[in-house]
């Protein structure tokens, strides 16, 4: 079963997410910060990483630089989740190495389409990056 770490600072927004992952199949941690997040990654490897942009502590995008940086984690998907929709906000995300961004409130299919997407391709894909 896939796992799905959720990095999300909302505990309505993190509960939701949870419960759409759970019911569609797939295991998830869950963390209410960015720091708990990048700790989490030092027991586990995910399948793919869903980080809100704005939290305190750390960013999403420090979360992301963590993950990038840490050769066990690297490869492993990250979508950023944000509320904002401006395109220089977006296009960042994708610059610094974002494999997607999902702009809330969620479609929960295309949120599991994505899911499924950046699974698989790591699955076809992942021998050949590590």
């Amino acid at each position: 079963m896939p796992t799905i770490l959720l990095i999300e600072d909302n505990k309505n927004i993190l509960d939701n997410l949870v419960e759409c992952f759970e019911l569609n199949g797939y295991q998830t941690l869950s963390a209410d910060n960015g720091k708990k997040g990048v700790d989490l990654l030092a027991t586990c490897t995910p399948d793919l990483i869903i980080c809100d942009i704005l939290m305190p502590g750390l960013n999403g995008y420090e979360v992301l630089q963590a993950v990038r940086e840490n050769s066990c984690t690297r490869f492993i998907p990250f979508v950023f989740s944000t509320s904002k929709s401006e395109k220089n906000e977006l296009s960042e995300a994708l610059f610094l190495g974002a494999d997607g961004v999902m702009t809330k409130p969620y479609d929960p299919d295309l949120l599991i389409q994505m899911t499924r997407k950046l699974i698989a391709s790591r699955l076809l894909h992942g021998k050949k990056q590590r």
